[in-house]
């Protein structure tokens, strides 16, 4: 309980530095995406892959792509009510161990605001 709590704390108090998401250019993020594609599938016939298909991520409840193995500290954090809505998509696009420090999840983050704003929009468009 002490992780999830302490990750929830980060995460909420990263929500005062969330960028301005209204502002993001889905065409811009799909470019980003690319760094994604490797674990991520997003569009029709999308498939889990190293990382779960993400179509109809943001603002959904975490862990719940049918077939996907999460890790435990991801479903500790989601039965606690983690929803990967824009300031928890910053935090973890940003490092994604800040969110989930024992997740799965290799990457090490996007530096660029603009570029977590714009992958966040490209990801809007598969609701």
């Amino acid at each position: 309980m002490k992780v999830t709590m302490s990750c929830l704390a980060t995460a909420l108090g990263l929500v005062l530095a969330v960028p301005a998401f209204a502002d993001g250019d889905a065409a811009a993020g799909e470019k980003v995406f690319k760094k994604c594609k490797a674990c991520h599938a997003v569009g029709d016939g999308a498939k889990n892959k190293v990382g779960p298909l993400l179509n109809g991520i943001v603002d959904s409840p975490a862990g719940q792509v049918e077939g996907f193995k999460y890790s435990d500290n991801l479903l500790e954090l989601a039965e606690g009510g983690l929803v990967w809505d824009d300031a928890a998509l910053a935090t973890y696009l940003t490092k994604p161990k800040d969110l989930i420090p024992k997740g799965k999840m290799s990457f090490a983050g996007l530096k660029k605001e603009a570029d977590i704003v714009n992958v966040v929009a490209y990801l809007r468009t598969f609701q």
